[in-house]
Formats: structure tokens, C-alpha cells, sequence
């Protein structure tokens, strides 16, 4: 390093024209201190490494790797929108309560979990009673509600007489809709940014501005079949039908009963036929037979 007194005995043209290299040596010297000491002191470097570090995260799961070489593969879970259906057997005057009670334990989980869509029952004289109720209810909640119903249903003596689960996987709709979205508001931001430019004619800017309108159409119908189908993965639906326990009972007399029922509705659609076929068949069978008569007559004056 070179010192003071050395420094001021060296001429002036000498000492500006070091400047620059004494400055480079000085940044450089300073460099290699600092690379140099860092690993001498430890408190230092402990500071560095609680500023400059952050802490590393577990490493992530193993997940398949493409075989052009493009690195690991994103993989998606299902998304898979179930629907159950059971079917119960009850005493025809118990339906209604079982209902009702089933529709408090709906409403007491909360509109998060658990939604009444629709209810019907219907009772009548002898074994024609019954219902129906279909239910949104959250999927991960959907099979521990559904035996809470099953429950309901054997404290009032009736039993679940059949019981289906179904899945549509919407997967590859949900990412179809999702890549849609996203391409055309690329899209209608690329127009809009034409518009707020004001470059191009003035024809080219009116079909931006249409191209526009169009664009937030079919954004708006993207996003609302979206909504839908992540609805349905979300909430399964839940069907529920109710019979009355003489509705199984009666296998052979159903039929029967039915067919008997039916035999006025027959009737009527017999006579109705009868009419239409009278209302036709009247007029063209005396136009067809005063026709003949004329032909007859004719004929009978041209042998005289």
C-alpha cells in the first residue's frame, strides 16, 4: 500500500494518472478482505446467513417425469361430482315425519354443508303414499350425512330398501373450461390494449371493439359453467325416494289395479275415434255415392 509521505513526493502528473489504478487495487483488496474474513468470523457470518438465507423447504413429492426430458409432470386429482340415491321403505303415515325430521337435520349443519333443493310427498287412500327429497350436501360430509338419514329413517321402523352412488368425472371439462377462460381474457386484454392505443384505422378499431363484447361473452359463459361444475364437485346430490310399505306387497294386484284404472282412459280414446272417423267418413260416403249416382243416371241416358 502506498503511503502518505510516498504518495505527496510522487509529482502531480503521476499521482493522477494512479488514481484510477489505486482505486481498482483498493475495491479489489477490499473484496478479497472481506471473501477472506468471512470464515474467520463466525459472527459475521452467522448474520449473513439469518439475512441473506431462507430456511429450505422439505423436498417435494415424487411426481412422474416426462419422457422428453420437460421435467415433472403436473398431476391433477379427479375431480369427480358424486351422486347418491336411497330409497326407503316406511309406513305411509310416518313419511311425513320422517321427512320433516330429516329437513331439520339438513338445516341444523348449516347452509355450508347441507341444502334442501326439493321435497314432495303425496298420500292418498291405501298403499299410494310416498315422497321424494333431493338434497345438496357437502361431498367430503356426503356418506356420514347420508347414514345420519338412514338413522332418521330406522327410528321411525322403516328400513333403506336399495341404495346407488354415482361419479361424473369433470376433470378434463374443468380444465378445458379453465384453459378456455384463460385464453380469451389474454385475448380481450390484447384488444383492449389496441383500443386504449387508438393504433389501427377506424375499422379495426370498431371490430376490436365487437371482438371485445364477444370475448366477455364467452368469458362470462366459461366462468358460469365453471361455477357449475365446480358446484357439483363440491356439493353431491343426494336423492332420496320414500315408499310405503304396502306399495311392495302388492306385486301381483298392482298390474291389475293399474290396467282397471286405465280402462276409462281407453275408452274415452275409443269413442274419440269413433267420432273423428263418423265426422269424416259420413260426408265422403255420400259424396262418393252421389257420384255414383250421377254416373249411373248418365250412363243409363246415353244407352236409351
Amino acid at each position: 500500500m502506498i503511503t502518505h509521505a510516498i504518495w505527496s513526493s510522487l509529482p502531480r502528473r503521476t499521482r493522477s494518472s494512479l488514481v484510477p489504478a489505486h482505486f481498482v487495487a483498493c475495491s479489489a483488496l477490499f473484496a478479497l478482505a472481506a471473501c477472506g474474513e468471512a470464515p474467520e468470523h463466525s459472527g459475521t457470518a452467522e448474520n449473513m446467513t439469518s439475512v441473506d438465507m431462507k430456511e429450505e423447504s422439505p423436498p417435494p413429492a415424487i411426481a412422474p417425469v416426462d419422457a422428453n426430458g420437460g421435467g415433472p409432470i403436473a398431476v391433477s386429482v379427479p375431480r369427480i361430482a358424486y351422486t347418491y340415491s336411497y330409497t326407503y321403505r316406511i309406513a305411509a303415515e310416518r313419511i311425513a315425519q320422517v321427512q320433516t325430521r330429516q329437513v331439520e337435520l339438513c338445516e341444523k349443519q348449516g347452509p355450508q354443508v347441507c341444502r334442501v333443493l326439493d321435497m314432495r310427498s303425496a298420500s292418498s287412500e291405501g298403499d299410494g303414499s310416498g315422497g321424494s327429497m333431493t338434497l345438496a350436501v357437502a361431498a367430503p360430509k356426503a356418506r356420514a350425512f347420508g347414514a345420519k338419514l338412514g338413522t332418521i329413517v330406522g327410528n321411525a321402523d322403516g328400513e333403506a330398501i336399495s341404495s346407488e352412488i354415482t361419479g361424473e368425472d369433470l376433470s378434463k371439462q374443468i380444465v378445458d373450461t379453465t384453459a378456455r377462460l384463460k385464453a380469451r381474457t389474454v385475448l380481450r386484454d390484447r384488444l383492449m390494449e389496441i383500443l386504449a392505443t387508438r393504433q389501427g384505422k377506424v375499422a379495426e378499431l370498431v371490430e376490436a371493439e365487437r371482438g371485445v363484447a364477444k370475448v366477455n361473452e364467452e368469458i362470462d359463459q366459461a366462468r358460469s359453467w365453471l361455477a357449475e361444475m365446480q358446484g357439483r364437485v363440491d356439493y353431491s346430490e343426494m336423492n332420496l325416494t320414500y315408499v310405503s310399505q304396502g306399495q311392495t306387497t302388492n306385486a301381483f294386484l298392482s298390474p291389475i289395479l293399474a290396467a282397471l284404472g286405465s280402462l276409462g282412459s281407453i275408452l274415452g280414446t275409443v269413442i274419440g275415434a269413433l267420432i273423428v272417423l263418423l265426422a269424416v267418413g259420413v260426408p265422403l260416403g255420400l259424396a262418393i255415392w252421389a257420384l255414383a249416382w250421377l254416373v249411373r243416371t248418365i250412363r243409363q241416358r246415353n244407352e236409351a
